[in-house]
């Protein structure tokens, strides 16, 4: 009886293992995917590599604030040093109360999270996928 029980458990725990494996492997595709889909969309518009031309979409105020939003967490993302003196221009420190709405302004959090990411903060997620597709 006690025999059955612990294979449920070693079943159990190895169906759980894979599952959060899998979970894991595809927000990172996810967020692979859509850090490239920024970077295109930026370099079709501005010149440069990746970082340049989210960059440039960063400063064109002629961009919604949505946008440049996402701009902004695709450059923490990446975590590329060269984007800080533009990120930190943007961070005033005041992150506006509880909600934040991304179309309104500069999300101050976002701006906060992609700063310690490009100072060399940790993301599991930027290993799997930066040195292949996206960055380059």
């Amino acid at each position: 009886m006690l025999s059955k029980h612990k294979d449920w458990i070693i079943y159990g725990g190895a169906i759980i293992i894979v599952v959060v494996l899998f979970l894991f492997l595809l927000s990172v595709n996810i967020i692979g995917y859509s850090v490239k889909e920024k970077c295109q969309l930026a370099q079709d518009r501005y010149e440069g590599d990746c970082v340049e031309a989210l960059i440039a979409f960063l400063d064109d105020g002629a961009n919604s604030y949505r946008s440049r939003n996402s701009a902004i967490w695709a450059l923490g993302q990446l975590g590329d040093s060269r984007a800080l003196p533009t990120l930190r221009s943007y961070y005033t420190g005041y992150e506006g109360g509880p909600v934040t709405r991304l179309t309104e302004g500069l999300s101050q959090y976002e701006l906060k999270k992609a700063i310690a990411l490009a100072e060399g903060g940790l993301n599991i997620t930027v290993f799997f996928w930066r040195f292949g597709w996206v960055a380059r």
